[in-house]
């Protein structure tokens, strides 16, 4: 019997994203305006004028200023070839941590509320190094987000025929999947690298329960007593950032067997 094909037509894209910069907010385009007596560009004695009269550095020779705007701008513009600012290149200069570093680089803000009462830090599709259709998945992608501070790593987890049964991938899409136990491992070793601060593990749970089982068991041996249990009655609010420092949170829906018993 002679086999036949059906054939398909099928439209594709190129999708191209444009970067967009963050502008000069008004202040700042009428502070370089004032320092600059209206001109396009800030030469070093109007920046000069700028450290003088608006940061206090009231000993600023023009040859310092002319210094400062260099290095500035071999960061900036490399290729620059006259000593100047435009506006951009002013609001840019206010954001260098060479020049304008934070004032604080240490957590100053009170940790001890309700963890729901903070802004977190967070992941999405966190395993993913690429395109989410055809893209891979890894590990590196989790240690970098940790490494930046991140503190909520999504894991989709579908089943699959190797020996535990369950991977890391984005369902429906043909990426290349990455082992459950890989994962949680790599986010043992690197959670807290960056910040002492709890991590969040959500997890995007497409499993039958025996699988959710074996996910229960990894979880508890990996991660041992850095593992958040909440004790027994009802919570209606979360222990405090500072009271989960190096905890690990599981967070995921009820299993919809579950929720068909309750209601």
């Amino acid at each position: 019997m002679a086999e036949t094909y059906e054939t398909y037509k099928v439209l594709g894209f190129k999708r191209k994203f444009k970067l967009t910069k963050l502008s000069p907010p008004q202040d700042v385009i009428d502070l370089f305006s004032l320092c600059t007596n209206k001109e396009l560009q800030m030469s070093p004695d109007h920046f000069r004028r700028f450290l003088i009269e608006f940061q206090g550095d009231k000993d600023v020779t023009v040859d310092y200023a002319k210094r400062i705007m260099e290095q500035a701008l071999h960061q900036l513009r490399p290729d620059f070839a006259m000593c100047c600012f435009t506006v951009d290149d002013f609001f840019n200069f206010l954001f260098l941590d060479e020049f304008n570093g934070p004032i604080n680089l240490e957590v100053h803000h009170d940790m001890t509320a309700p963890l729901q009462h903070y802004f977190i830090y967070t992941g999405h599709n966190s395993y993913l190094t690429g395109n989410q259709l055809i893209g891979g998945c890894s590990v590196k992608q989790i240690i970098k987000s940790l490494k930046k501070g991140v503190r909520v790593i999504e894991l989709d987890l579908w089943p699959t025929s190797s020996k535990e049964g369950i991977h890391v991938l984005h369902g429906g899409t043909m990426t290349t999947p990455v082992a459950l136990r890989t994962c949680f491992e790599s986010i043992k070793e690197h959670a807290f690298v960056k910040s002492p601060y709890p991590v969040i593990i959500t997890l995007e749970d497409h499993l039958t329960p025996n699988l959710r089982d074996i996910v229960a068991k990894m979880v508890t041996e990996i991660f041992g007593d850095k593992l958040y249990r909440p004790e027994a009655g009802d919570h209606n609010e979360f222990p405090s950032p500072e009271a989960l420092k190096y905890r690990i949170l599981l967070s995921t829906k009820l299993p919809k067997e579950h929720l068909d018993r309750v209601s």
